[in-house]
C-alpha cells in the first residue's frame, strides 16, 4: 500500500466527524428557525412586529450592502473592545491582589460586592453627568461594569488553587515569581477564563443600552432602538443577529483559541 492510500484511510473517519459536529452546532438554529417560521405564518402577532425570515434577512442584505450595518458594527465592537480590554486589565490585576494579599481582600471585596449586584444602566445617569455624552462615558462604563465578574472569578481562582500545590513548589526551591508562574496563574486560569466570558456578556448588555442614552451616532444598540420608534423589526432583528455572530465569533476565535492552547493543552480540563 502507498503512502498517499494510507494517509487517505486514516483521514476517512475525519470527515463524518466534522459533519456530525457541524450539524450538532446547527441543530439548535434550524429549531429556532423553524419555529419562528410557524409563529409568524400563524399570523399570532401583526407582520409588522414578526416579520418572517425572508423579510429579516432581506433587511440584513440591504443593510449590509448599503454599508450601514457593517458601520455599526464596526463602532460597536470598537467600543466593545476598548472597554472589555480596561476590565479585563484591571479585574484580572485586582481580583489576583486580592487573592494573594489579605489586605487587599480587606480592601477591595467590599466595594466588589456592593458594586457587582447593581444594574450596569443604574450608573449610566452617573457616567454620563461625569464623563458627558459620546464615546468616552460608554467606554468607561463598559469597563467598570464588565470588571466585576472578572474581579470576582479571578479572585476565586487564586483562592482556589490547592494548598498541596503551593507546599511542593516551596519544598523544591521555587521562589515566589516561579510559585505564581507555573503554580497560581495555571491553577487559576479556568476561573479567570469563566469571568472574562461573564464580563464580555455583562459589557454587551450595558453596551447595546448605554449607546442610546449616550447619543452616540453610530452603533447597533442605537440602530435597534432607533428602529423600535418606527416599528422596523427587520432592522432590529439584523442588528441583534450581529451581536450574536460577533459574540459566537469571539467565542470560537478568542476564548475557545486561548482555553486549548492553555488549560486544555495543560490537561487541566477536558477538550
Amino acid at each position: 500500500m502507498t503512502n498517499e492510500a494510507a494517509t487517505a484511510l486514516v483521514h476517512v473517519p475525519a470527515l463524518p466527524q466534522r459533519l456530525r459536529a457541524i450539524w450538532r452546532t446547527l441543530f439548535p438554529f434550524l429549531v429556532v428557525a423553524l419555529l419562528w417560521e410557524a409563529v409568524a405564518w400563524a399570523g399570532v402577532f401583526p407582520r409588522k412586529l414578526f416579520p418572517p425570515l425572508e423579510e429579516i434577512f432581506a433587511g440584513f442584505y440591504r443593510l449590509t450592502v448599503s454599508g450601514i450595518l457593517p458601520m455599526h458594527a464596526a463602532q460597536t465592537v470598537l467600543r466593545l473592545l476598548t472597554g472589555f480590554a480596561l476590565a479585563a486589565v484591571a479585574g484580572i490585576v485586582i481580583g489576583i491582589a486580592m487573592g494573594r494579599s489579605r489586605r487587599a481582600e480587606d480592601v477591595f471585596l467590599p466595594l466588589v460586592a456592593i458594586g457587582a449586584p447593581i444594574p450596569g444602566l443604574a450608573y449610566a445617569p452617573l457616567f454620563l453627568l461625569w464623563f458627558g455624552l459620546g464615546n468616552l462615558s460608554s467606554v468607561l462604563l463598559v469597563g467598570f461594569v464588565a470588571a466585576f465578574p472578572v474581579i470576582l472569578n479571578t479572585w476565586t481562582g487564586v483562592k482556589a488553587v490547592k494548598e498541596i500545590w503551593l507546599r511542593s513548589a516551596q519544598a523544591m526551591g521555587a521562589d515566589d515569581r516561579r510559585i505564581f508562574r507555573h503554580v497560581i496563574l495555571p491553577g487559576a486560569l479556568p476561573y479567570i477564563l469563566t469571568g472574562l466570558r461573564l464580563g464580555l456578556a455583562q459589557a454587551w448588555r450595558i453596551l447595546v443600552a448605554v449607546e442610546m442614552l449616550a447619543a452616540v451616532p453610530w452603533g447597533l444598540g442605537w440602530m435597534i432602538f432607533g428602529a423600535r420608534e418606527i416599528l422596523n423589526t427587520d432592522v432590529m432583528m439584523s442588528g441583534i443577529i450581529v451581536i450574536g455572530l460577533i459574540g459566537l465569533a469571539l467565542e470560537k476565535l478568542v476564548f475557545q483559541k486561548l482555553e486549548d492552547y492553555t488549560v486544555v493543552r495543560w490537561g487541566m480540563v477536558t477538550a
